[in-house]
């Protein structure tokens, strides 16, 4: 058991496709429980103009000792030449933090 801690992981992804496809990826590769991808605007700064683009945003749920390999999938897979990742650290009960540690690494589940 490793109790009540998770890492949320966001990154735009240029739209649903590409978002999908990094997240099975992650998933399939258990550096992520689980994803949830939204799709909206984005506004930002790139090369001195401001932009905004639709895009579908990615959130992953993650844990620590899985975090620097997803950010290097998802550098790999995604379109961008500067991929926006970004990530929280966040509680969640216990029985959420044994789940996504479980998904992660592969380990039986506790519940």
């Amino acid at each position: 058991m490793t109790g009540g801690a998770v890492i949320l992981l966001r990154c735009p992804c240029p739209d649903a496709d590409s978002a999908a496809r990094i997240a099975d990826a992650a998933i399939d590769a258990r550096l992520a429980a689980a994803a949830t991808l939204s799709d909206g605007e984005s506004r930002y700064r790139w090369q001195g103009a401001i932009h905004a683009h639709p895009e579908t945003v990615l959130l992953l749920t993650t844990v620590e000792d899985r975090r620097t390999a997803l950010c290097d999938l998802i550098a790999r897979l995604h379109p961008y030449d500067l991929p926006a990742i970004t990530w929280v650290h966040a509680d969640a009960t216990p029985a959420t933090g044994d789940w996504a540690h479980a998904a992660c690494t592969g380990e039986p589940d506790a519940h």
